[in-house]
């Protein structure tokens, strides 16, 4: 007689070999500890805002299926982002899906999918489990676009997607507009997408959207992405995509029915109705991350602190973790990133916080040095 152990092992071989041998992404406990290796938003809505949201949520036909409220949304990023004309925007749960959904899209036999790194992990994990080939190109030595690399990667490879972070995670980097126009045509010559993810766009001096707009016919294979989780809201799960209708259209055809919940749809629509409040968040942090910047750029025991466009700030320490573990006891959480690629040796990336938080971290890192 076949046991229960027997029955869930011979099913777990059911399971593809490679992702029995992948590790799922893992998010750091943060029982008790300042939270700062999220990038998340640290401010909470105003309680007039939280009461007010709270009315509206309370009264959603929750026993429906999500409906004219998504269209509802739709409407109010495109007028918020200014879609530029002959472009469509679609909806994901978090960025994180419409990523899932572009190599889905894609994944014919031989695609591949290229990003520079270091990077986001997700773009080669989503690769992966749709079955596409990951190519990665190292930045340079000061996190750069290796344009010449990128070129010829490009040229060989001929993939179906082309990842380009803007600014990118976890170096915080906005790359120049020069090399990013060079890579984006690069593989318009091999008749791949461009996948532009915005997603720290509040913290950023530039955009490609007005790229997109000056010349629309050079980037009709760009499709541009974006997360409210910076912008403020994390916690409900809500990316969009725009680009060519044409070539958005297609995408939005693996899209699952019903992929935003009204929840979601409604609490972006109040935050986009009260956009100023999280505009003035932004602008807050960016202040904030002059500062931190400052003053880890003085501190000693600080090996190298390197410029940010998002609300991250990356720096190399004698020892990341060994500096992780002793912040950590001190009741704070970073992030190690060291793991993640050779470039990344001995760093550690920090959110980006309020005064209060940042003052927090900034004493526990010169103590645990």
């Amino acid at each position: 007689m076949t046991t229960t152990t027997d029955a869930t092992a011979a099913a777990v071989q059911r399971i593809r070999p490679d992702v029995r041998a992948m590790a799922a992404y893992h998010v750091q406990p943060a029982a008790g500890l300042l939270k700062m290796d999220a990038m998340e938003n640290p401010f909470t809505l105003p309680p007039a805002l939280q009461a007010a949201l709270g009315q509206r949520l309370g009264a959603l036909a929750i026993n429906r299926y999500p409906g004219e409220r998504i269209g509802l949304l739709h409407q109010a990023l495109a007028q918020y982002v200014d879609v530029p004309a002959g472009c469509q925007l679609m909806l994901g749960n978090g960025s994180d899906e419409l990523i899932s959904l572009v190599s889905l899209a894609c994944a014919q036999p031989g695609a591949k999918v290229l990003a520079p790194l270091p990077g986001f992990v997700m773009y080669a994990m989503s690769a992966q489990l749709q079955g596409l080939e990951f190519v990665g190109v190292d930045l340079t030595a000061d996190f750069a676009l290796d344009v010449p690399a990128m070129c010829a990667a490009i040229a060989r490879h001929r993939p179906a997607i082309t990842y380009l972070a803007y600014p990118n995670n976890p170096t915080a980097t906005l790359w120049a507009q020069a090399d990013m126009q060079a890579v984006i045509d690069a593989a318009a010559q091999v008749g791949g997408i461009v996948v532009v993810d915005e997603a720290y766009q509040p913290f950023a001096s530039r955009t490609w959207l007005d790229e997109m707009r000056r010349a629309p016919e050079r980037n009709g294979h760009v499709l541009l992405m974006r997360t409210l989780s910076k912008f403020g809201l994390a916690g409900v799960r809500l990316g969009y995509m725009l680009g060519a209708a044409a070539l958005v259209a297609e995408i939005d055809k693996v899209r699952p029915p019903y992929n935003v919940s009204v929840l979601n749809s409604e609490a972006a629509l109040f935050a986009l109705e009260h956009a100023e409040v999280f505009a003035a968040q932004a602008q807050e942090l960016c202040a904030q991350r002059s500062v931190l910047v400052a003053a880890l750029q003085g501190m000693a025991g600080v090996e190298q602190v390197w410029p940010s466009e998002a609300n991250m700030v990356l720096l190399r320490v004698p020892d990341a973790a060994r500096t992780l573990a002793a912040m950590k006891a001190r009741g704070v959480l970073v992030k190690n990133v060291s793991a993640l690629h050779p470039l990344l040796h001995n760093c550690l990336r920090l959110t980006v916080g309020s005064t209060e938080e940042n003052t927090q971290m900034l004493a526990a890192l010169q103590e645990s040095l």
